[in-house]
């Protein structure tokens, strides 16, 4: 009975998840009330409650999840972007991969409407990572680096958007290993020329 229950309480968060993602697309999180999303997705507004307490908090439980996948997928993969191809194609993979297993949300998150400050978190979760892995290679006084990361990872945020907008999308697999080409030939020229 219990497993009954979890997967009627895991139908309704996801139903009232692609609806939140729909509504999203069309409007801030700041018009959507939570009126207009039971409406969306034709549940009761005693439902809603049963899980969130607004729209806000419902947002909140959402990025949350996102980050922990996120943060597990960081942790998991000990990255050295100079060094080891496969672990870091693997990692841009699995990224690509959360990506799609939560396409309507994160298309709604990264748009117009979306939320900006779990963007910022989100890259500033990778930047601690990865900037952090590449600039131990580097002398101490070399800013530019920071610069070379911030276009690589801006050029990946616009490729994720596009990708995900598209309605004939690549798969992950090419996806990752255009990623990963374009980082590593932009990354192994900057440290060229760092390096000199």
């Amino acid at each position: 009975m219990a497993e009954k229950v979890d997967r009627r309480v895991r139908k309704t968060k996801a139903q009232l998840r692609a609806g939140l993602a729909r509504l999203m697309q069309k409007k801030s999180i700041k018009e959507i009330t939570v009126k207009e999303l039971v409406e969306e997705v034709d549940i009761n507004r005693s439902t809603f409650y049963l899980h969130y307490t607004d729209i806000y908090q419902m947002l909140e439980s959402i990025e949350a999840e996102l980050m922990e996948e996120i943060t597990h997928l960081v942790a998991d993969y000990p990255l050295d972007p100079l060094n080891n191809k496969e672990s870091s194609y693997s990692f841009i993979e699995q990224i690509f991969t959360i990506l799609d297993h939560n396409k309507d949300i994160c298309i709604a998150l990264l748009g117009k409407n979306g939320d900006m400050a779990f963007v910022n978190r989100i890259e500033k979760l990778i930047a601690d990572t990865v900037l952090h892995r590449l600039s131990v290679r580097l002398p101490k006084d070399n800013r530019d680096i920071e610069y070379a990361y911030a276009f690589c990872l801006n050029g990946c945020v616009g490729m994720i958007k596009t990708w995900l907008s598209s309605e004939n999308q690549e798969s992950t697999q090419h996806m990752a290993e255009l990623t990963h080409k374009l980082i590593d030939n932009t990354t192994h020229m900057y440290l060229e020329q760092a390096l000199r």
